[in-house]
């Protein structure tokens, strides 16, 4: 084969071996194959219904079939209606007739096939025939042959020998069984005598056993001197007997098989002594595989061959001589193929054809030729010749096209084969289906085939696509007819077309090759180990190209085995989108897991080792040995398996019957690398003792306890311990201790010595013998030390020798109080307090520490207002002072100390009466900036709620912020000192910039912490002010109503509203002016709120103006139903809307005079005037006016004429968002709270913004939604 230019390719025809036909389209006339029939023999079982034959060639025209049984023409009974080929089918019924030999004939008018012969078997029921069996009487020491001659049946066949009771005869050297199933004995003694030796043949294959007729055995013994004796005489042994052979016959005996067969060679002796049988082959050494059976008697040797033939020789010997058998054993062999059939063959006209039959077998087979199912002769005068095992078609035409069959035979059967001869000159035919399309991913091997079909051979060539360039490179090879590519590239992908011709024509297909990306593991399981009972997760995720998704799956392996993975709710495998689970994790799920991610064309794979965790198993042969002592045993046992977690430990475990039967506990626990325990064990006890294990996991099963361990009685080994003395009584000791465990007793009678003396006199001990574990020692002096000791004893002696405790007797409430009480006031809140303790003996206890009582009696600011604020802190411990904290300035104290034990409080010390001194004053609770003009603002407060001193005035700075960095470019303070002052007009402003404010309340101690605000001067392009401003307030809403200039029709306002009870802002989203009124909703009756309004420009959100409202307590509906119906009250009503109407016009007429109100703010005589008039005013305008009131009838309907409108007061807001770099809050308070009204601002003819229907909130400057508000 050669690879330059164009990939040529000789065609190979390719032919069937199994049918020895040729590999054509059916669409070309060709003779019968023989595809498949059945083959012989064929054995009729009885319980078959139906016996089926067939015979199935194919060809073209269709194959016509014919049957000889025996050689002679068979017509058969029955051809079942879905077969069109020569299957058909005998029943049950007369099937013994159709015993015999079949052959089938498939027929066309191109030639005849033909099938081997097929042997029909039916074999009979297996009976054994009726005799009568007269008893068989032999000496004893005689040879018997018990005959069975099993009846023939279907295979396998086995022979027992047994009694009428089914009981097996028992056999040995000297009673066996022969392969013929008769029953040998080598000699006979008088216990063979029995009257039912029966004969059984089984055949499983039937279910069938029969039974022969019982056969009598009668052994007669011999008298001494060889007399026969009837039974009951002594008896003496039998003659020597020379040895003999039962089985088989004569001195030689030729042994044929067939090759594979297996091989028997069989020796049966008879003799007394009985004879014993040797083995050997002549000139040569037994077969490794030769196996002596049936006591030696039987030699096999399993699939013989020609090396087993040979002469073989079997020995018989015992004390009085022996005797040989020779066996020829030769290996023949059935008819076989030397290599393979005789292939068909496909040939041009006038060209030679040979067929060669070769075979081989033992004896040498004779050779039949046929042609279509005749007998083929050689004929020396023409051009057909018949020469032995070889045809001969000299110069070929095409009625020489038929089929030939050759047929080797030998005694041992025969072997037949078909052999198409075509002999014909046709143009190729292909027989690939064109733009059959293959696929395979990139790096790997693909064959794309071009089966064609064609006489005389053609020659096949490959292009790529339409281009007809040839295919070139060593990556491309021609394999028989096809094309393969090795390490497939991306660029291969495309269609290359197959070319097969001859001198009779040309034809070619299209082939398709598609190259995918390879499947590849991206995320490989990991090993991982796991707790038994839990759930185990491996997760395996591949890429992988995403035209094979259809085929794409993934597939787990456990130990090379496949997890069947089941939906079913029982199941424990669970896979999802590459992920393994496994429930219930247990000892078998350990394992080498493999997950295999396939599609049709390739598949990766890794591995992971999954380690299941579990306890251990149960110590197993726990035994307990004596050591020195009864008591002192070691227990030994050894270790389970840890399920792969190491042992960490091991704990003993006892069980006693006296006590606690049933109750197991801990007795001592071991390292995991040790399988002994050393154990000390109480006295006068019956023990049980058992072992478990414990790992990481847990702890495992405890190993079965051993049987009862009994120790004697001995005094006890330990004290009580855990005493304690204590003096619940002035004039009384209790004593209590930890009393021993009823194990501990070590033997009956167990009580408890009681001693004691007083510590540091001379002073002897006295004792008590109690059973109990307490002892009260009374008339004792008050507080007075004691040693102490407790021995325990039982009936069998003294515990060890006691520890000495001390303790005291009991405690009375202390005598004496501290003196000498100081006080040093440390700051304005804390101060610390000394003293000189008590002595030691007024204590009359244990010391428990100190109490400090103080009392603040005035306010140094209300000093003729008494106050009764009373505290106290307890220090424990023996100390001299303590420092005391929470105190409140610039206030009068009185302080006492007392000392305290368990029993109580000592008397107080004399009071010490301190002031302490001025403080800083809180934080300003409100600060708003308002009244903003070009170069002034004015900035209302109100005073800290505690001054903690004489307020002395306020601290106030000023800075003034760039409104792009937000940095402090200047700084000013200024001194307020007058103490009631609460409002400053701050001038010397620059004109449109952003300042922040930071005010300070001062007494003589200094300042207080800041409360910061901002707000911005107007610049000469500030807002125009709005007309006609006016507030609508009822329960839970309030409109806001205005007139816009022209020119303020397109500006946005801003709305906010503050809860002056939680002092948080909310802000509306913005409000075209043009809107002329805004609804602020959602508001709780009867609460204080401050409105704002402001404009936004840049950074800054100045507040144009601002007001207090306060919404209604909202009336029951019912009850201002009937009060609005009476006839008085509707009159009165219309009486104050005309009243109302008069006082508007006459302030809208006034308003319109007044114009904007500017400069420096009105002094405050005149501004409290004002306000009065105008809150006199807000009360009297019930009403709104045209305009709002028609607005107000779509939307709030529901309300009274309770809500009041009243006009909006100006102030100013500094921004929210505003940076606070002094950390200083920002004022949240009304100043309604703290000035009653004299803190509300004069108009200035603006008001901005609008309330939609629902609460606004957030920052001024970022007005994105609503929010809170936390300056």
């Amino acid at each position: 084969m050669r690879l330059e230019g164009s990939l040529q390719l000789v065609l190979l025809v390719a032919l069937t071996s199994t049918a020895t036909g040729l590999n054509i389209p059916i669409e070309v006339e060709q003779p019968p194959t023989i595809i498949t029939h059945t083959s012989g023999p064929i054995i009729a079982l009885p319980f078959d219904n139906t016996i089926t034959i067939r015979c199935k060639a194919r060809g073209n025209p269709p194959p016509e079939y014919r049957w000889t049984k025996d050689g002679e023409d068979f017509v058969p009974p029955y051809i079942p209606t879905e077969h069109t080929d020569g299957t058909f089918m005998l029943h049950k019924e007369h099937l013994v007739s159709f015993r015999g030999k079949y052959r089938c004939y498939a027929s066309n008018k191109l030639g005849t096939a033909m099938t081997e012969e097929i042997e029909l078997r039916v074999p009979g029921d297996p009976k054994f025939p009726k005799e009568l069996n007269f008893p068989i009487l032999v000496m004893e020491g005689e040879p018997i042959t018990l005959e069975c001659n099993p009846p023939e049946g279907v295979a396998p066949r086995q022979i027992y020998w047994m009694s009428i009771g089914l009981q097996h005869i028992e056999q040995d050297e000297r009673v066996s069984m022969g392969t013929d199933g008769n029953l040998y004995f080598s000699n006979a003694l008088p216990n063979d005598t029995r009257l039912d030796y029966c004969c059984f043949a089984a055949f499983s294959t039937i279910r069938t056993i029969v039974q022969k007729t019982a056969m009598a055995v009668l052994v007669k013994s011999l008298k001494p001197g060889n007399e026969s004796a009837d039974s009951g005489s002594a008896t003496q042994a039998p003659p020597v007997r020379i040895p003999g052979l039962l089985l088989p016959s004569g001195v030689q005996t030729e042994k044929v098989l067939l090759k594979g067969e297996n091989l028997q060679l069989e020796c049966i002796p008879q003799g007394y002594p009985t004879p014993t049988i040797t083995w050997m082959k002549m000139g040569d050494k037994l077969p490794v595989r030769t196996q002596l059976d049936n006591f030696g008697k039987l030699l096999s040797i399993s699939s013989v061959d020609e090396s087993d033939g040979g002469k073989y020789m079997c020995k018989a010997q015992n004390s009085a001589g022996e005797t040989v058998h020779y066996f020829d054993v030769i290996v023949e062999d059935l008819p076989k193929w030397e290599t393979e059939p005789p292939q068909s063959q496909v040939t041009v006209i006038g060209s030679d054809v040979h067929i060669k039959c070769s075979v081989s077998g033992k004896p040498s087979p004779d050779i039949t030729w046929r042609r279509n199912g005749e007998l083929f002769r050689d004929d020396p005068g023409s051009s057909r010749r018949v020469l032995d095992d070889t045809v001969l078609l000299h110069n070929a035409r095409a009625e020489d096209s038929a089929v030939y069959q050759c047929e080797a035979s030998n005694i041992h059967g025969s072997v037949l084969a078909n052999i198409n001869i075509m002999v014909m000159n046709i143009a190729p035919r292909i027989l690939t289906m064109d733009f059959q399309e293959y696929a395979v991913v990139l790096g790997g091997d693909i064959v794309m085939n071009c089966s064609v079909f064609s006489s005389p051979p053609p020659t096949i060539s490959w292009v790529k696509d339409e281009t007809l360039e040839t295919i070139e490179g060593e990556r491309f090879l021609a394999v028989s007819e096809s094309l393969q590519i090795i390490s497939a590239e991306k660029n291969d992908s495309g269609e290359y077309v197959c070319v097969a011709s001859n001198k009779e024509g040309k034809s070619s297909v299209t082939a398709v090759l598609a190259v995918k990306d390879p499947t590849k593991i991206v995320h490989p399981p990991q090993d991982v180990q796991i707790i038994s009972g839990t759930t185990a997760q491996l997760l395996c995720q591949a890429e992988f190209d995403k035209s094979l998704r259809g085929t794409f799956e993934v597939v787990w392996r456990k130990d090379s085995e496949e997890i069947p993975l089941s939906s079913e709710e029982n199941s424990r495998y669970f896979v999802d989108d590459g992920m393994l689970q496994i429930m219930s994790v247990n000892l078998s799920d350990q394992g080498i897991y493999t997950c295999i991610a396939r599609t049709s064309l390739d598949e990766d794979n890794a591995t992971a080792l999954l380690t299941v965790l579990d306890v251990p198993d149960a110590p197993k042969d726990v035994e307990v040995s004596e050591l020195n002592s009864p008591r002192n045993v070691r227990l030994s046992w050894i270790p389970g398996s840890d399920h792969n977690s190491s042992v960490t430990e091991f704990i003993v475990e006892y069980e006693e019957s006296q006590w606690e039967p049933g109750r197991w506990k801990e007795l001592q626990k071991v390292p995991g690398n040790q399988a002994t325990a050393e154990l000390a064990l109480q006295g006068h006890l019956n023990y049980q003792f058992r072992v478990y294990a414990v790992n990481a996991v847990g702890p495992g099963p405890p190993s079965e306890p051993i049987e009862g361990y009994k120790t004697p009685p001995a005094a006890p080994d330990r004290n009580p311990e855990n005493i304690k003395i204590q003096g619940h009584l002035p004039h009384q000791m209790d004593i209590s201790w930890e009393p021993l465990l009823p194990i501990e007793h070590n033997g009956p009678g167990l009580e408890y010595k009681v001693s004691y003396r007083k510590l540091d006199v001379d002073d002897v001990w006295r004792e008590h013998l109690v059973k109990r574990h307490s002892f009260a020692v009374r008339n004792t002096s008050t507080f007075v030390p004691y040693e102490i000791k407790i021995q325990s004893r039982n009936s069998h002696g003294w515990g060890p020798d006691p520890k000495i405790v001390t303790g005291y007797s009991g405690e009375d409430v202390p005598t004496a109080a501290p003196r000498d009480i100081a006080v040093e006031v440390i700051n304005t809140t804390v101060l610390r307090v000394s003293w000189t303790p008590a002595p030691p003996a007024t204590v009359r206890g244990h010391l428990g520490g100190y109490d400090v009582h103080w009392l603040r009696k005035r306010s140094l600011l209300e000093p003729d207002k008494i106050l009764d604020d009373r505290r106290s802190l307890s220090f424990p411990g023996k100390r001299t002072h303590a420092i005391v904290p929470g105190l409140e300035p610039f206030s009068e104290y009185r302080l006492t100390v007392n000392v305290f034990n368990k029993k109580g409080n000592g008397p107080n010390s004399d009071p010490v009466t301190f002031n302490t001194p001025e403080g800083v004053p809180e934080q300003v609770p409100i600060l708003t900036a308002s009244n903003a003009k070009k170069d002034s603002i004015l900035l209302v407060w109100g005073p800290p709620r505690e001054t903690n001193g004489v307020l002395t005035g306020y601290l106030l700075q000023h800075h003034l912020i760039n409104e792009t960095t937000l940095e402090v470019v200047d700084s000013q303070e200024t001194n307020i000192t007058g103490a009631d002052t609460t409002q400053w007009h701050l001038q010397g402003l620059e004109e449109g910039s952003l300042y922040r404010f930071h005010l300070r309340a001062c007494t003589r101690a200094g300042c207080g912490p800041p409360l910061a605000q901002e707000s911005s001067t107007p610049g000469t392009t500030a807002l125009p002010a709005l007309l006609n401003i006016s507030s609508y307030v009822s329960d839970t809403f309030a409109k806001i109503s205005w007139t816009a200039r022209e020119e303020q029709q397109d500006s946005e306002l801003y709305v906010a509203y503050m809860n002056n009870r939680d002092g948080n802002w909310l802000v509306s989203e913005a409000v075209n002016a043009s809107r002329s009124f805004h609804v602020i909703d959602g508001l709780k009756p009867g609460t204080v709120y401050t409105v704002r309004l402001m404009a936004k420009r840049l950074l800054d959100t100045a507040s144009i103006f601002e007001d207090v409202i306060q919404t209604r307590v909202k009336a029951a509906t019912g009850q201002r139903s009937n009060f609005s119906t009476q006839g008085w009250f509707i009159g009165t009503m219309c009486a104050v809307a005309l009243l109302t109407l008069v006082v508007l016009m006459a302030c809208f007429v006034r308003r319109n005079r007044g114009g904007k109100y500017a400069g420096t703010p009105p002094p405050p005589t005149q501004r409290q005037d004002m306000f009065f008039m105008e809150k006199v005013k807000a009360k009297e305008d019930l009403h709104p006016d045209a305009e709002s009131q028609g607005e107000n009838d779509d939307t709030f309907c529901e309300y009274s004429d309770s809500e009041e409108k009243k006009p909006l007061k100006a102030s100013s807001l500094r921004s929210l968002t505003g940076d606070d770099a002094l950390g200083d809050s920002i004022s949240r308070d009304s100043m309604v709270d703290y000035a009653d009204g004299e803190g509300e601002f004069n108009e200035d003819g603006s008001f901005i913004g609008e309330y939609c229907g629902r609460t606004h909130g957030g920052s001024v400057s970022e007005p994105s939604g609503p929010r809170p508000v936390t300056a």
